[in-house]
């Protein structure tokens, strides 16, 4: 295996999510990825991991055969079947897995498990959050008439199985943000996610169109732009990977704290760590905005470094 530039397999359900996962470590490792999409039948595709064994005809989508990748990189549940499918196969690839599989981490060359999963073991690589593909990039261009000096991005979730997001939380967000406005005057971006449901996205019309640039989903997506361009950040506190994306840049991210709908210690550990590092801060009970600097988070680069040396350590012992 040329260890430089891997043939790397991506293995996702097709979600932007895990896509990013991958590709962010994919990225750092090679530049020969060819992304697959897993598909599987019934019952397989509704049950967790090691209730049932693996077989080849489980998998709907056919499978490259003119190559054998050097390296699997696998995210989400449904692509840990192929993952552990694949290393039966070909016993010498690499197979790396991305969040916890739910199974036992002997069936992986490495899994990366977020701190706040709790998760940790001999092959199990922790990470700072969730990884992704983006990376610090100030030469973007601005294509959204979007004055950058000062700019506040409001990235917004929606509800999910741990937060409840109501018509009153969007409210009093929208009045937070008014009040922002009205303290700092500055350009302010809101940008929804595929989770924001039409009554959060016609509430933050009808109160935030006069003062805010909006994308809802429609036109090139300024996310990315955001993330290199923005001084500050306002993220609601129900997904883990958008205040992890948001911290590449180095700037104050804002949480806003949306009521849990049931105790989750995963959602706890990673907003008590990213407030320890001085990543983030809640936005609750503040209006004016304040100035602070931590390390800008570069997990996926970091964790690369880790697999390539520990591959090299057990090339040499081999």
């Amino acid at each position: 295996m040329n260890i430089d530039n891997p043939k790397i397999w991506s293995l996702t359900d097709g979600s932007q999510g895990m896509i990013s996962q991958t590709k962010g470590l994919a990225n750092e490792l090679s530049i020969y990825i060819k992304e697959v999409k897993t598909e599987i039948i019934f019952p397989w595709n509704r049950l967790q991991p090691g209730i049932l064994p693996v077989f080849s005809w489980i998998f709907k989508n056919k499978l490259p055969t003119n190559e054998i990748p050097d390296v699997v990189i696998s995210c989400g549940r449904k692509s840990v079947y192929l993952s552990v499918y694949l290393k039966k196969k070909y016993p010498n690839i690499i197979n790396i897995h991305i969040q916890n599989p739910k199974i036992s981490s002997k069936y992986f060359s490495f899994v990366i498990a977020p701190n706040h999963d709790g998760l940790y073991g001999e092959n199990i690589i922790n990470s700072t959050g969730a990884i992704h593909h983006f990376k610090k990039n100030n030469s973007l261009k601005n294509h959204y008439e979007i004055n950058t000096k000062n700019l506040i991005t409001c990235i917004i979730g929606g509800e999910n199985n741990h937060y409840n997001f109501s018509k009153e939380n969007t409210l009093d967000l929208c009045e937070r943000i008014k009040k922002i406005k009205n303290f700092n005057n500055k350009e302010i971006l809101v940008i929804t996610s595929r989770r924001t449901n039409q009554e959060i996205k016609y509430i933050l019309k009808k109160e935030l169109k006069s003062i805010s640039i909006l994308w809802f989903g429609e036109g090139k997506n300024p996310y990315e732009f955001a993330l290199n361009n923005s001084s500050y950040f306002i993220i609601t506190s129900d997904s883990t990977s958008m205040i992890s994306e948001a911290s590449i840049s180095g700037k104050p991210i804002y949480v806003y704290q949306l009521p849990m709908k049931r105790k989750s210690k995963r959602f706890i550990r990673f907003h008590e760590e990213f407030k320890k590092m001085n990543i983030t801060r809640d936005l609750n009970s503040l209006d004016k905005l304040e100035n602070w600097t931590y390390t800008k988070l570069q997990e996926s680069e970091r964790i690369a470094g880790i697999i390539k040396k520990r591959i090299i350590e057990r090339n040499n012992e081999s």
